[in-house]
């Protein structure tokens, strides 16, 4: 099995950048991420340098699958997803979103947990279960360098939660290559960042890549061991809701 480990950190899905592995179809890979806080929280007396670091969500890759080309589809089997250094974090920086309910003196702070026998120890009285899943993943689109901040067609900063040990994400081939990305590993999330994180943590994710040709899925889908997911971006909500119901309803004519 190839081990890329970190190196190279990048803030967007860029078909520019050097590969740092090369990959064969049904090859297994082991990848080491980044928390998405760039390495900054470690304790609980730290906080986040955006003098320093003003981006978020670091990814390792790119992974250039050989033979992998526009028109085709990435399948990512995602086989494990382990903590590299036995905790993780959340940071509740500035929680606009919920001032209008909850005040303007939300409190802020940093909460770093120890990740042990497959809980996380928020405190001596409260353990919360280990179900690990990556928010971001994605390829190079052929237009457009995307950041590591939005979610669109190439994948990016999905955050479901579906994003899970067990699962298959498809990704759309638009570059020779594919030029595969992924980062931002949560020891858990619940449905979205309305605090602005997860319970971030670097981890070490065990994934095989399938190329799918000439079949290509122009946006990102997601099947779990009981579940389609079909996914869409965009404003208003309802709207973005809408779009993704047609997708899967595509989906299951189209097999």
């Amino acid at each position: 099995m190839q081990h890329l480990g970190l190196g190279a950190l990048y803030y967007e899905y860029n078909r520019y950048h050097e590969p740092r592995l090369r990959v064969q179809s049904g090859e297994t890979v082991r990848v080491d991420t980044e928390d998405a806080f760039s390495g900054q929280i470690r304790t609980n007396d730290d906080r986040r340098d955006r003098m320093k670091m003003p981006k978020s969500n670091p990814q390792t890759g790119p992974i250039f699958v050989e033979n992998a080309q526009p028109g085709d589809t990435l399948a990512v089997h995602i086989e494990s997803i382990e903590p590299l250094i036995g905790q993780c974090a959340t940071r509740t920086s500035d929680p606009k979103q919920l001032c209008e309910w909850l005040g303007d003196d939300c409190p802020h702070g940093t909460h770093v947990c120890p990740i042990d026998n497959g809980q996380i120890q928020w405190s001596r009285q409260l353990s919360i279960p280990y179900e690990p899943m990556l928010g971001c993943i994605g390829t190079a689109p052929a237009w457009g360098v995307p950041t590591t901040i939005p979610a669109g067609p190439h994948g990016g900063n999905l955050d479901l939660v579906e994003v899970r040990p067990g699962s298959v994400v498809y990704l759309p081939v638009e570059v020779d290559g594919a030029y595969l990305y992924l980062g931002d590993a949560h020891a858990a999330m619940g449905h979205g960042e309305l605090g602005a994180s997860g319970l971030e943590m670097p981890a070490s994710t065990v994934l095989r890549v399938e190329l799918i040709k000439h079949k290509l899925t122009k946006h990102v889908r997601i099947e779990t061991t009981d579940e389609l997911v079909a996914t869409a971006t965009g404003c208003p909500m309802e709207r973005a809701i809408a779009e993704a119901y047609s997708r899967l309803i595509l989906w299951l004519e189209e097999d």
